[in-house]
């Protein structure tokens, strides 16, 4: 470059004229430092690295991942990062940043020469290092150098300071600089900081919050007012001081900011809606797309999930589990640490007892001090002393026990967790080992509005909503009703429910003697009443009616896959495998008139400038979208109706008094899985409840008493404002009695208006094909109690079930 020696002879100049002016041995200093800075520019110059990445500054930007109104819900990548151009930097935080780290900052050249002599005094004078540096130096060593304390590094950094304040403008080595400096919490830049530590944007900030954060670059971790709050008041209140000191804010500001209380975000974190398992969905797809620099190049995904149904599906999930929790046997703490008696040593203990058992969302952790039958005292991080007593005991009465066993017992050092009850009083509760998953489903278009994949991802990042392969028992009934409504069935159709027996030459493996739960049956009975109970004998008696190959087939125009559905009478009572993401997107195709729409979560990408990468349209359906013809998906409705009107779900429409309510429970052998898959019209949505290594989660757990209620709690707040949709018929359907028919099969035509199909003892039911009354052979899917979900409140009826051969569902991994 022409410019090398031009920018020697000036520092050599200005600091000969600088040095002229003082006296004894801050001359000699000077003049000293003068030749050897003078020779040192000469021979280090040329050596100089190019500067080309700040004059076209792009730093690594993370993924972003958005809900659709905008909210960051998820953040990928080793720095948080918002690149802001100085024009959108507020005064108020330039200010307090050059108060702090470099006053001249516009009026010095880039190397400040009084800050470098009194430093250099100073290091003699006191045998320890006192730095000097100027924004632009800083940003030179960060962007350049190695953070080594030596002479020869520092020259290069004033040489490197001089190449920076010669192509770039003062407004540009701030920007940088104000975007590029690290301020813990993998915040880099002012910007990312303000949202992280005070959850605001940046513009938003007062003059004592940017003072707080002006304090970070120094020493990030020792003045983070999270993990040292007094440390970094310390600092603010210096930083507020040097502000006013230079005239940048007045006196009465001044005095207004020093008594000003800061809200500090206690996780450091700037998200505020738990979508955990929806960010990862996202993360995997992008990065699919776009590999490691999905997360440097500042990538924004917009996503089709409602911030506000996410928040209500994830507190409405964690509830539901957490009541069912409340119900089983305590299971002890979750470690025994050694506490010394000493105050300050305990509490020490017990910080960093718990730094290993952090809180989960409401369930917080805390270390046990004192114990009787009455009371429990115990402490949180930070000293915080709770006690509890009363109610806020019952979960832990076997822990309490003289006859407690050593790993069951509360003692001094126990670590617990807490939670504050509806009454806000204190109770002792655990960590729950059962899961669930959550997923809500716009069914006209198929974009996904609310995702929880588990109780939390922290503790389990496998997402049940697309990767458990779960028995839907019940709950997928429905398709084998909506296979017979083509076959001539109707909503009145008699079905006769009474035993059935198949033997081992049948079923291909044992014998097999399905019941309804309890044992009752009811003798004939209409089709839509049989939905509404849930009875197992009229499903086989309609399945073998039917055809187990058709019902197969049909079963596929949902979306399932006929390979985790044989075609064996176990089916109708859901024995095969399907996961919650395949039974909201099957249900919606009964809730949109029989189109099938494909489940979808990415609406935009946009890279850091705000160009679109890519961007999903809206689907629009028409008949290439088509799975069922529209008057099976219109009877279908009616029946779902009936069971959340007087059914296995009759709590739905009498809780949130409305009508357009359709869905069905489901609650598999021995209540393994319990499921509610439902919808409105314009949404519809799917629980699951279950342990990851299947076992029992109680005999009298069912998808009514469980699953519904989360859905439900979702739903109050997800339909508030949405308008009851009655239903519409569409042609080809007649109203006889009140009852809809296809055209074609009105009452007492098509299908037998009875059909008393009973299997005797190696006899091949009235009606089906020699193969259809078999059950499942050895090592396929087989039956399920299929557990009647009635709530004793709205339904009085006997609970169906099945006893089938063992079940080899497909399992999640632990």
């Amino acid at each position: 470059m022409a410019y090398p020696m031009t920018q020697l002879l000036t520092l050599l100049l200005r600091l000969l004229k600088w040095t002229l002016g003082a006296m004894g041995l801050l001359l000699t200093l000077a003049l000293s430092g003068a030749i050897l800075v003078a020779v040192g520019l000469a021979v280090a110059y040329p050596s100089l690295p190019e500067i080309t990445e700040l004059t076209d500054y792009r730093p690594k930007l993370p993924l972003r991942v958005y809900a659709s109104d905008g909210q960051l819900i998820g953040e990928f990548g080793e720095e948080r990062r918002n690149l802001t151009p100085i024009a959108d930097i507020p005064k108020v935080m330039k200010d307090a940043v050059l108060a702090i780290e470099d006053a001249r900052f516009y009026s010095h050249s880039g190397v400040d020469y009084r800050g470098l002599v009194r430093a250099a005094l100073a290091n003699l004078d006191k045998g320890k290092s006192q730095g000097a540096s100027t924004i632009t130096m800083q940003v030179a060593r960060n962007a350049y150098l190695s953070s080594e304390k030596s002479y020869s590094r520092k020259l290069f950094e004033v040489l490197l300071t001089f190449k920076l304040e010669h192509v770039l403008s003062k407004d540009q080595i701030l920007e940088i600089y104000m975007n590029q400096v690290f301020l813990g919490n993998r915040a880099y830049g002012f910007a990312a900081a303000s949202e992280i530590y005070f959850g605001k944007k940046m513009q938003r900030l007062s003059i004592a919050e940017a003072a707080m954060l002006a304090g970070l670059p120094k020493a990030p971790s020792a003045y983070n007012p999270i993990s040292n709050p007094h440390r970094a008041m310390v600092r603010q209140q210096y930083i507020i001081a040097r502000m006013l000191e230079n005239g940048f804010i007045t006196e009465e500001e001044a005095a207004t900011a020093r008594q000003q209380e800061l809200k500090v975000r206690s996780g450091g974190s700037n998200i505020n809606v738990h979508a955990e398992y929806v960010a990862e969905t996202v993360r995997q797809s992008v990065y699919a797309q776009y590999g490691e620099g999905a997360y440097t190049r500042g990538l924004d995904v917009r996503t089709t999930v409602n911030a506000v149904q996410q928040s209500v599906a994830y507190h409405a999930l964690r509830k539901g589990i957490m009541g069912y929790e409340r119900r089983q046997i305590y299971r002890g703490p979750e470690e025994f640490v050694e506490l010394p008696q000493d105050t300050v040593d305990e509490q020490d203990a017990i910080d960093e007892a718990l730094q290993g058992h952090p809180d989960n969302g409401e369930l917080l952790s805390a270390v046990v001090l004192e114990v009787d039958k009455k009371r429990v005292v115990a402490m949180r991080q930070n000293s915080e002393r709770i006690e509890i007593t009363g109610e806020g005991l019952n979960p832990v009465q076997s822990g309490l026990s003289d006859k407690a066993q050593p790993k069951i017992r509360l003692r001094r050092g126990a670590v617990i967790r807490v939670a504050k009850t509806p009454n806000d009083e204190w109770e002792i509760t655990q960590l729950p080992q059962v899961e669930g998953a959550f997923v809500a489903m716009d069914p006209r278009d198929g974009a996904i509005l609310a995702m929880v994949g588990g109780f939390d991802f922290n503790k389990n990042k496998f997402n049940h909503v697309t990767q458990a392969w779960r028995q839907p028992g019940s709950s997928f009934k429905p398709f084998i009703y909506s296979s017979a409504l083509e076959k001539g069935f109707t909503p009145t159709t008699v079905v006769n429910d009474a035993p059935l027996f198949f033997d081992a030459a049948s079923t291909g493996s044992q014998p097999w003697t399905p019941k309804n739960y309890g044992g009752k049956f009811e003798g004939p009975m209409q089709l839509h009443t049989a939905l509404a109970k849930s009875v197992n004998m009229v499903t086989l008696r309609v399945l073998m009616s039917v055809g187990v190959r058709y019902a197969q087939g049909w079963i596929t125009r949902f979306g399932f896959d006929a390979d985790r559905h044989p075609a064996y009478l176990p089916m109708g009572l859901g024995a095969g495998a399907v996961t919650p993401m395949q039974m909201v997107a099957a249900y919606s195709v009964f809730a949109n008139g029989g189109y099938r729409v494909n489940p979808w979560i990415i609406s935009k990408i946009t890279d850091q400038m705000g160009n679109t990468l890519q961007e999903s349209q809206i689907l629009e359906l028409d008949e290439s979208n088509r799975a069922i013809d529209e008057r099976n998906a219109f009877v279908m409705r009616r029946l779902l109706g009936e069971v959340t009107r007087s059914g296995t779900a009759a709590k739905a429409q009498a809780t949130l008094k409305r009508t357009d309510l359709y869905g069905k429970t489901g609650t598999t052998n021995d209540s393994i899985d319990t499921w509610f898959a439902g919808f409105q019209p314009t949404l519809a949505a799917v629980v699951w409840m279950g342990y990851d290594a299947p076992r029992s989660l109680g005999d009298k757990e069912t998808g009514g008493g469980l699953s519904l209620p989360i859905w439900i709690t979702f739903m109050e707040t997800a339909l508030k404002d949405v308008p009851v949709e009655p239903p519409v018929a569409p042609e080809g359907v007649v109203n006889v009695a009140g009852d809809w028919y296809f055209e074609e099969f009105p009452p007492g035509a098509g299908a037998s208006h009875k059909l008393d199909l009973v299997a005797q003892p190696g006899n091949v039911p009235v009606g089906a094909p020699g193969n259809l009354h078999a059950g499942a052979p050895t090592g396929a899917a087989s039956g399920t109690r299929a557990k009647q979900d009635a709530d004793a409140s709205h339904s009085a009826q006997a609970k169906p079930s099945a006893d089938a051969p063992p079940t080899l569902a497909d399992k999640a991994p632990h």
